[in-house]
């Protein structure tokens, strides 16, 4: 599923119209990336946490001549999901196995 797939389901499933339903998907897209920005964790109870991830610069080797180069510091966003997301996943890959 994409973005506007996500945005058809949502206005389709509470009879909005697509203009508003893209709306609020971007605005909920838009709340989640500034407060990861912040460096604040956003917990989604029964979906996930997403949270800032800071790597230190390091010293590294090019695969290729070997010689020795330098890693810039980076930021990364983590997800980690919840248990209940994860037991509804599993629970759905086992039921279409069986």
């Amino acid at each position: 599923m994409n973005k506007n797939e996500l945005i058809e389901q949502i206005a389709q499933e509470y009879e909005l119209t697509k203009a508003f339903a893209r709306n609020v998907v971007e605005h909920v897209f838009e709340a989640i990336s500034d407060a990861v920005h912040k460096g604040e964790e956003v917990a989604i109870f029964g979906f996930g946490k997403f949270k800032l991830s800071e790597r230190k610069a390091r010293k590294g080797r090019n695969p290729q001549t070997g010689e020795a180069i330098k890693i810039a510091a980076s930021k990364n966003v983590k997800f980690e999901q919840a248990k209940a997301l994860k037991e509804r996943v599993n629970s759905k890959r086992r039921s279409r196995k069986g």
